[in-house]
């Protein structure tokens, strides 16, 4: 069978090329995936400043939750912490009694702003926020002083030399540094380099010990170093600390590991690229089933008339199942190698673009191994042969002289099983569909209402196709039979052949019912986020740094003439137990700070039940969006972890509506300021009395005491909604791949059906139908294929984004920009035109005597 599979392929390359060119598509998206995945899990960097140290002990920058699974049974699973969790000083002394260690040193840490003695904010590398260290920890990390000496009073500070250099200073000169207060001067008394020569990628900001707990207070215990007695082993050394320490709240690092202490940032992108590559790879894998399952089954189809002949010359079902299988595996395989180069240049684009939507860090490295590469491969060859076989399952089970029959004339109608099939899959999205209207259900419960409907309508399409396809004819057929003989022509192949345009319409309606799903699904989410910002954001002055506002500034704010009511707007994660279809789930949560008090004066949260007024330190506010997640409602008791980590259990006092513009909880600003890593706000919040005419005047002189800090109108709406914009972005490039995969399958599929036309296209030649005549035929068909697929595609979707709708604005009308519907429908309808009318226009160049005499 091996060798009658190869010589099938041999023959038949036209027949397999969109098979094998979807498999390919597939492997290379899966293999970029594999990459993503495991530099997601594997991601780290190398360490720098704890290079020198042999064992790291940092916070545990993950919380474990106990969870409920559907069964009843308990699992534990783990969220990611966003925040540096702090640890206590008194961790040194413990460290220091562990058998084998020399030394302990504490790394103290704080967020600060860089500023030039002109003024002028000097950005930390890449972008990210800059932190002061105490000088004592340069003996962890392997940097040497280049130029100057070390901080040996208070007021002096060393930086690195590429800090130094875009700030434009040197040993010597003044610099102004800025953290909870307005800047305070400094000296840069000495600068360091890493010892092989390289910029440091984080930069380096040191001051005295003692002048590092003076000047910042707000400086916390990051991590201690841990040096080694002479002889000792680092690991050893790390086996017998966390043994000492039998703290499930710390983690021990050693090696490459300790590069995962240091930068926060690399960890935390892993983990989200962990979500992001299996997300993007499943719907990959779903939409890839359906694909060559209807690729296969097109293939199959044509090959009818070769696989009755082999059944009529004696060939068992067994034997055609594993030709098929062999040929499947061999496309499989070629696909999956030739794929896996490509995906390796497709995972360095999608690096690029993770990091521009802030996803991932900029510098972000990938970890490239086998893996990745021979999971795609035997996926690939796994998938394909799944639906081959799938689709092959009724011509090897008939019997010989029946194949024979359905090889020459299409069998009229479903099969009886097919059609209940069908109808039950129908009735069953009815069902969903009503118990999302009628019911008063949950947001996550309508989503996930909505998520469901969207697959089974195309199942059942997919199901019915042939039906579908007879239906579309009853209706269009007569329109297009009006437009003269080219027409009536179109009508009577559309009618014959309804199999083969359900072929055709199916991938149309998986492209238009996806694409349009998942898209406006995200424009019905952004529309209802911008709309929340713009009215609930009361404060008619807001006042924002890139690098963050210094606390102190609101404090300000709020005590001058003019002023009604101002807050800081800090904001940052919590995870929570959330529950969705009877099984508890770890969720991350948005959390914002505000003062209480300027709760209805600053913010309009939209209050729909409980008293917002009564928010403090013990309290909470949900929006609707968790309490459907949690469960919860006023009174009840909130169970959470703050973004550090620290648990926090607090009475909901109100649930408000407006959480997609701002957040999904609530808490006081002094509390959750206070378990963030950078401790400075997001922004000031101002209104305005009735009559203070001069108050941006005075508002932007204050701002001028803090660099970098403006005075604007209002919240930017894109910067507040940018993470639902990034999210949105993921969302987008699964569309893309869903259009690629229908530009092979409706490509492949159009295409094989005109080319198994030739013969007919002659025989209307010879009998003295014009070229012309053939080709206004066939746009005539195309027509009818793609008002069907477009047609049934959108109304699969209109269900689906009814119950998104409901679930995010309470009301049934989706957010569905002309342009955008346009542009799916638009690629939809070039690639289903293009996939008939270049094959006419080929087969129309031989010569009809040729042609009528070919080949099957």
């Amino acid at each position: 069978m091996l060798r009658l599979a190869l010589l099938t392929l041999k023959a038949r390359k036209g027949g397999f090329a969109g098979t094998f060119v979807a498999l390919l598509l597939g492997a290379a998206v899966l293999s970029a995936c594999g990459i993503l995945l495991e530099s997601g899990i594997r991601a780290g960097s190398s360490p720098e400043r704890y290079a020198a140290a042999d064992v790291v002990v940092a916070g545990r920058q993950e919380v474990e939750l106990t969870l409920q699974d559907l069964d009843g049974t308990t699992v534990k699973e783990t969220q990611p912490l966003p925040e540096r969790v702090p640890l206590r000083p008194a961790t040194a002394d413990r460290l220091t009694a562990v058998d084998g260690v020399r030394s302990v040193i504490t790394d103290r840490a704080a967020t600060v702003r860089l500023v030039t003695a002109a003024g002028r904010p000097v950005p930390g590398r890449h972008g990210a926020p800059v932190e002061a260290h105490n000088w004592s920890t340069l003996r962890l990390g392997d940097f040497r002083l280049t130029a100057g000496h070390g901080p040996r009073r208070a007021g002096q500070i060393v930086l690195d030399t590429g800090t130094a250099a875009r700030a434009g200073v040197r040993p010597g000169d003044g610099i102004r540094l800025m953290s909870a207060t307005v800047p305070r001067a400094f000296e840069v008394s000495g600068l360091v380099a890493p010892r092989d020569g390289r910029s440091p990628r984080r930069s380096v900001v040191l001051l005295g010990d003692a002048d590092l707990l003076r000047s910042l207070p707000g400086a916390s215990v990051e991590a201690f170093g841990v040096l080694a007695s002479p002889g000792t082993p680092p690991q050893r050394l790390a086996d017998a600390v966390t043994a000492a320490l039998h703290d499930d709240t710390l983690a021990v690092h050693t090696g490459r590991d300790r590069g995962r202490a240091e930068f926060l940032d690399v960890t935390l992108g892993g983990s989200d690229l962990v979500v992001l590559a299996a997300a993007v790879g499943g719907n990959v894998l779903l939409v890839a089933v359906f694909v060559l399952y209807a690729t296969t089954s097109l293939s199959i189809r044509h090959r009818r008339r070769e696989i009755a002949l082999l059944r009529a010359i004696g060939t068992t079902p067994g034997q055609i199942r594993r030709m098929v299988a062999a040929e499947a595996a061999a496309t499989g395989l070629a696909a999956g190698v030739l794929g896996c180069p490509a995906g390796l240049l497709l995972v360095h684009w999608l690096r690029d673009r993770f990091a521009g939507h802030g996803i991932v860090p900029p510098d972000f490295g990938l970890v490239v191994s086998p893996l990745p590469f021979l999971a795609a491969a035997l996926v690939t060859v796994l998938t394909a042969l799944v639906a081959v076989v799938s689709a092959s399952h009724r011509a090897t089970r008939i019997r010989p002289t029946e194949a024979l029959g359905e090889a020459a004339v299409e069998t009229p109608g479903l099969r009886r099983g097919r059609l209940i099939t069908g109808f039950v899959l129908l009735a069953l999205s009815a069902g969903l569909f009503v118990t999302g209207t009628v019911q008063d259900t949950d947001f996550f419960t309508l989503v996930g209402l909505a998520d469901s409907l969207v697959l089974l309508l195309v199942i059942t399409v997919a199901v019915l196709g042939p039906l579908v396809a007879r239906t579309a004819v009853r209706l269009l057929g007569p329109l297009v039979a009006r437009t003269g003989v080219t027409g009536h022509l179109a009508a009577a192949n559309t009618r014959a052949n309804a199999v083969g345009l359900a072929g055709a319409i199916i991938p149309l309606v998986l492209a238009v019912s996806f694409a349009s799903t998942v898209v406006f699904a995200q424009t019905t989410g952004l529309r209802e986020s911008a709309e929340q910002v713009r009215s609930g954001l009361l404060a008619d002055h807001v006042l924002t740094a890139p690098a963050g506002v210094s606390p102190e500034l609101a404090r300000r704010v709020s005590g001058m003439k003019g002023v009604a009511s101002a807050t800081g707007l800090v904001t940052s994660k919590a995870v929570g137990a959330g529950r969705l279809m009877g099984a508890d789930e770890a969720v991350s949560f948005s959390v914002q700070g505000v003062e209480p008090g300027a709760l209805g004066t600053v913010l309009d949260l939209r209050q729909e039940k409980g008293d917002l007024g009564a928010l403090s330190r013990d309290t909470v506010a949900i929006s609707t969006t968790a309490a459907s997640w949690l469960g919860l409602g006023v009174g009840d008791t909130a169970r959470l972890h703050l973004g550090d980590g620290t648990p926090f259990r607090g009475k909901v006092v109100a649930v408000y509506a407006r959480g997609f513009g701002f957040a999904d909880l609530t808490m006081d600003h002094d509390l959750l300021l206070a378990h963030t890593t950078g401790k400075a706000d997001g922004s000031v919040l101002v209104r305005s009395a009735p009559s203070a005419p001069g108050l941006t005047r005075e508002l932007s002189h204050v701002a001028q005491e803090y660099p970098g800090t403006v005075v604007e109108d209002g919240l930017a709406v894109d910067d507040q909604l940018a993470a639902q914009r990034a999210n949105a972005w993921v969302n987008y490039l699964v569309v893309g791949v869903i259009i690629a995969y229908t530009a092979i399958t409706v490509v492949n599929t159009l295409a094989m059906g005109t080319a198994a036309r030739r013969r007919e296209f002659a025989l209307l030649r010879l009998s003295g139908t014009t070229h012309r005549q053939v080709l206004g035929m066939m746009r005539r068909e195309s027509v009818v294929v793609i008002g069907t697929g477009v047609g049934v595609g959108a109304l699969a979707a209109a269900f689906p984004l009814v119950l998104v709708a409901l679930a995010m604005t309470g009301s049934p009308f989706p957010a569905v920009p002309a342009l955008g519907f346009l542009a799916i429908a638009g690629s939809v309808a070039v690639l289903a035109a293009a996939g008939t009318m270049v094959p006419a226009r080929l087969l129309l160049r031989i010569r009809p005597v040729e042609a009528i005499g070919a080949r099957e």
